[in-house]
């Protein structure tokens, strides 16, 4: 006689649905949920990616800022979203979840590009057009304080959906079952698609609405199709899978410094075996189930944190959880401390990565961009080029690149995440030499047919001159974000995977950062001579920034080399230790 299904079977541990009881795994979840979450993403694409590509022109062209100070606030703007995900992250983790996170930063992203709409609309809030024989007029105070309104009203609302969604779509599925959990690696591949489907949107479609029919209507359509994703993924409410909030690692990393710092002036016992384990089994709250880690000798002043120094009442051991930490705690700690020496050598490639997206795009609107005698290629349009090699290197790497490296290597998985990386951060030098040359190309053109001042580009170099950057920099994005996100959810601790993303994320935002400190030195250094990046590109001398990047990118070439010898995956060191799950 077969048998009734236990509750177990028809329940998906730890998720529950709208109503707060066990979610039915018939009835919650699958791939019906998760498609209403990915609109999510794809509009934030649309939207994020539709203002960043064009607004270093909307910036020059419309604002009548230098080109220099309008890389810096694209370069600011983005950086910044990128930094609030680990706000949006710590915000979802440990207190409203991420249902909430998503539908309330959607709506704060839609108010900001609605602001940014608005502010193209109404003539006050921009500078008059240039005049034939009148100097151009800045935006003034006023004007740029509603646009950075808008901007970072946005930059939240980006954030917190760029930490949330792909979180929340893989909760749709269940990884305990064989199923599913196929399901949801495919959820993740289709994710990653959509994401950069978004993305070539927003830099062919959207651009070109913006650049022939105005920045009003490009901006509308980003406000509407945010609200159309907002609304369609309110519907599905009753469907999802939720999971409770369970605190945030960064709280974790947070309680075994103040634990080791609390403690710092007692000794250390010479056996780690002394040390406070899950095994002690007197925790003040049931025991986490994780991976053991075998104990570590560096940063051994951590280990402090688990000294057993705790009173007893009654029999009764009492602990102070910001006074105690296991060593599995602590040894968690220590291996994202060692995994932040490879994160910190990828924030340069970023700092190239951004120069596509603003001074590349400034090279674009000096070039001939004409098809045939009557179409225009948008400057920023020029970033679907990055765009699709992305897509195509993937698919590239997988049928080609992986069997032979497996063969090569005798790596079933190929490439290692740290190679991956190491490949990416090669293909930012080679782009950086390859930007180099052709700007010395296009200089040299123009100053050779006495084009200096002519700014139309129409008689200029073609501009299918840049495609090699943009696709050499699109190439080494796809490794990069291949390789250092696979680093990120294989080495991260267990009970620290929500924050892999927020890491991740924060590397590509202290790029951004970093490129707008790097601009803003080099202008000041060269500006008394011949300025590097000057707001008349004909006049500068771009080509040395770019030489300067291709340098920079080279040392740290050699200082990731170095920290990716010293790396010893966990996987490998918990083998080695014969420790067991």
């Amino acid at each position: 006689m077969d048998t009734l299904p236990t509750t177990q079977e028809k329940t998906v541990s730890h998720a529950f649905d709208y109503n707060g009881f066990p979610a039915e795994r018939s009835k919650t979840g699958g791939w019906t949920s998760a498609s209403m979450i990915l609109g999510g993403e794809i509009a934030e694409r649309l939207a994020t990616l539709g203002i960043t590509v064009n607004l270093v022109t909307y910036l020059t062209g419309t604002m009548h800022l230098g080109n220099a100070d309008s890389a810096n606030i694209v370069t600011n703007f983005v950086g910044t979203s990128f930094m609030l995900c680990l706000f949006g992250g710590f915000l979802g983790d440990t207190y409203v979840g991420r249902y909430l996170n998503i539908a309330v930063f959607a709506a704060v992203q839609a108010s900001g590009v609605a602001l940014l709409t608005i502010s193209t609309i109404i003539p006050s809030l921009s500078p008059p057009k240039c005049m034939e024989h009148t100097p151009c007029v800045q935006a003034n105070t006023k004007q740029l304080m509603v646009l950075f309104a808008a901007l970072y009203v946005t930059a939240l609302g980006t954030g917190g959906l760029k930490s949330s969604v792909p979180g929340f779509g893989s909760d749709q599925f269940d990884a305990t079952d064989k199923q599913e959990k196929k399901q949801m690696m495919k959820f993740l591949n289709w994710f990653y698609f959509f994401a950069n489907i978004g993305s070539l949107m927003a830099v062919t479609v959207l651009v070109y609405i913006q650049d022939h029919q105005g920045r009003d209507w490009g901006y509308g359509i980003c406000v509407c199709a945010i609200v159309l994703a907002l609304v369609v993924f309110l519907c599905g409410t009753r469907k999802y899978r939720y999971k409770k909030p369970v605190g945030s690692p960064l709280t974790q990393i947070a309680v075994v410094f103040a634990a080791a710092w609390r403690k710092r002036n007692l000794l250390l016992p010479s056996d780690s075996a002394e040390l406070f384990t899950e095994d002690d089994n007197i925790l003040h709250e049931p025991p986490r189930i994780k991976q053991r880690l075998p104990h570590s000798k560096q940063f051994r002043f951590l280990d402090k944190a688990a000294i057993k120094d705790f009173e007893s009442v009654g029999g009764i051991m009492k602990i102070n959880k910001w006074y105690l930490s296991t060593l599995t705690d602590v040894e968690e700690v220590k291996l994202v401390l060692r995994m932040l020496p490879i994160w910190a050598s990828t924030v340069v490639f970023w700092t190239v990565q951004v120069q596509m997206m603003t001074l590349s795009v400034s090279q674009a609107t000096t070039m001939d961009r004409r098809i045939g005698k009557s179409f225009q290629i948008p400057a920023a349009s020029m970033t679907s080029f990055l765009i699709g090699t992305i897509l195509l290197t993937i698919p590239f790497y997988d049928h080609f690149i992986s069997p032979v490296a497996k063969r090569v290597l005798k790596n079933p998985q190929g490439l290692t995440p740290l190679q991956h990386t190491g490949v990416g951060l090669v293909l930012s030098i080679l782009s950086m030499v390859a930007a180099a040359l052709i700007e010395k190309k296009r200089l040299t053109f123009v100053q050779s047919h006495g084009l200096v001042n002519d700014r139309t580009g129409n008689n200029m170099l073609s501009v299918f001159w840049l495609v090699p950057q943009f696709c050499i920099v699109g190439s080494g994005e796809a490794f990069m974000y291949m390789g250092l996100l696979d680093f990120f959810l294989r080495e991260c601790p267990d009970g620290m995977k929500t924050m892999s993303m927020g890491l991740f994320l924060s590397s590509r935002s202290l790029g951004f950062f970093f490129s707008s400190l790097l601009v803003s030195t080099v202008n000041k250094i060269t500006s008394p001579n011949k300025p590097w990046i000057a707001n008349n590109l004909n006049q500068g001398r771009l080509y040395n920034y770019y030489w300067l990047l291709a340098i920079l990118s080279a040392i740290n070439l050699l200082i990731y080399l170095a920290c990716a010898k010293w790396y010893v995956y966990k996987d490998k060191k918990v083998s080695e230790e014969g420790v067991e799950d």
